[in-house]
């Protein structure tokens, strides 16, 4: 018997953890997504968080292209993929591409925390986009020299994850070799295997 979008939805929820708000424990990142679009004030807002994350010397190094289904843009994104990925993600409403420029505009020097702060701002992306019920999902799995070219992205930016971004889509509606993650519970690491008071020593809390 198949899992209905709901039932798959609440199994990825994560374990309620005493103080830790709800929409981190609820984010996760599925593969089947729908075609009902997202509408252009929710992805304003999305990116109107992202303007506001974290970044080294307020530099803000992330760029975002932005693909709707069947725009140039979306169509470039998605030719980049690799094949598993394009299987699935050609139903996301919405692809997008992060990018970082490498140096400092002021100064002309390497700034080092250039993916880091992407990584923020396309975390935030996430969590936004949680808030508003829109799943996302990010992918490393794409040809980053097909990307560069087709998107006519400048040298001086490094290029980082893809991100499928949309309403959560029937999980049947997948192929049979991707249905087992897409309804399988959420697993991590325990904090004792990356939290440490010194190395290799876990913090004990409390």
């Amino acid at each position: 018997m198949s899992l209905t979008t709901t039932e798959v939805n609440d199994l990825k929820h994560a374990p309620a953890a005493p103080g830790v708000l709800p929409i981190f424990l609820h984010r996760w990142s599925p593969r089947s997504f729908s075609d009902r679009p997202v509408h252009p004030e929710d992805l304003r807002a999305i990116f109107e968080a992202a303007r506001w994350a974290p970044s080294s010397s307020n530099e803000q190094p992330w760029r975002f292209l932005v693909g709707e289904r069947n725009s140039n843009t979306y169509n470039n994104i998605l030719e980049s993929l690799i094949e598993f990925n394009r299987t699935w993600a050609r139903t996301a409403p919405v692809l997008l591409l992060g990018v970082a420029k490498s140096n400092y505009t002021r100064r002309g020097t390497p700034n080092a925390y250039a993916l880091h702060d992407l990584g923020q701002a396309a975390m935030t992306v996430c969590y936004q986009a949680m808030a508003l019920g829109i799943f996302t999902h990010q992918m490393a799995g794409f040809d980053r020299d097909v990307a560069r070219r087709l998107l006519a992205i400048p040298d001086d930016y490094q290029l980082g994850s893809v991100m499928a971004l949309g309403y959560q889509g029937d999980p049947a509606a997948l192929p049979e070799e991707m249905l087992k993650s897409e309804t399988e519970p959420r697993t991590r690491k325990p904090l004792d295997a990356f939290v440490f008071s010194a190395w290799d020593q876990p913090v004990h809390f409390g």
